[in-house]
């Protein structure tokens, strides 16, 4: 079954492998992994949080990693910071905590953050919008589509910013700038990660 998750990667050309599971499977970035065969670290935990400043964001973890605090705060840009309850995460994407997707319904100057170290997995998974439903696609592509900065978000030893992405973390997107225009570090594709989970 398409999903809109789906519908989203196909209109912009994006490679990815839609998996499934049984919906009773209970609950979990690591209960997902396991099923569908991968490790928790690749198994993409979407999370929505609210600033003081009302603004939310996304932030994508993997399965088995949290947020240092005070990273998460510098990553923002902001020191008062707070997990968005269930309600203002279905009213900011349009989906249920569980299954939502890493890209496809941010409006313009929506800020998503994934975390660095997930750069150097071949591929990732993110929940397609609907509970038993995941996505697999490279990191690169995940970036491309949700828009995301990487930030450091685990390390306490490393800076939080890199030099290249400091101006980008702390400013909106410029709505008139292509999130998905053609860039030849982001149009890369690693179709093998994808063609060894077939």
């Amino acid at each position: 079954m398409k999903l809109p998750a789906h519908h989203y990667l196909d209109e912009h050309n994006i490679p990815y492998e839609a998996r499934s599971f049984s919906h009773d499977t209970e609950k979990g970035a690591a209960n997902v992994a396991r099923v569908l065969g991968f490790s928790e670290r690749q198994a993409v935990k979407t999370l929505i949080f609210q600033l003081d400043t009302g603004e939310r964001v996304l932030v994508m973890l993997g399965g088995d990693q949290n947020a240092i605090s005070g990273n998460l705060k510098k990553a923002l840009g902001s020191r008062n910071i707070q997990m968005a309850a269930p309600e203002v995460v279905k009213e900011t994407t349009g989906y249920v905590i569980g299954s939502i997707p890493a890209f496809g319904w941010q409006p313009s100057g929506f800020r998503s953050f994934l975390e660095s170290s997930l750069l150097q997995e071949p591929i990732l998974g993110t929940g397609a919008g609907q509970w038993g439903e995941e996505i697999m696609i490279t990191p690169v592509n995940l970036i491309r589509d949700s828009n995301a900065i990487p930030v450091n978000l685990t390390d306490r030893e490393k800076p939080v910013i890199s030099e290249q992405d400091s101006s980008k973390s702390t400013q909106r997107p410029d709505p008139t700038e292509n999130p998905n225009s053609s860039n030849s570090s982001n149009t890369r594709y690693t179709i093998s990660a994808l063609q060894t989970l077939q």
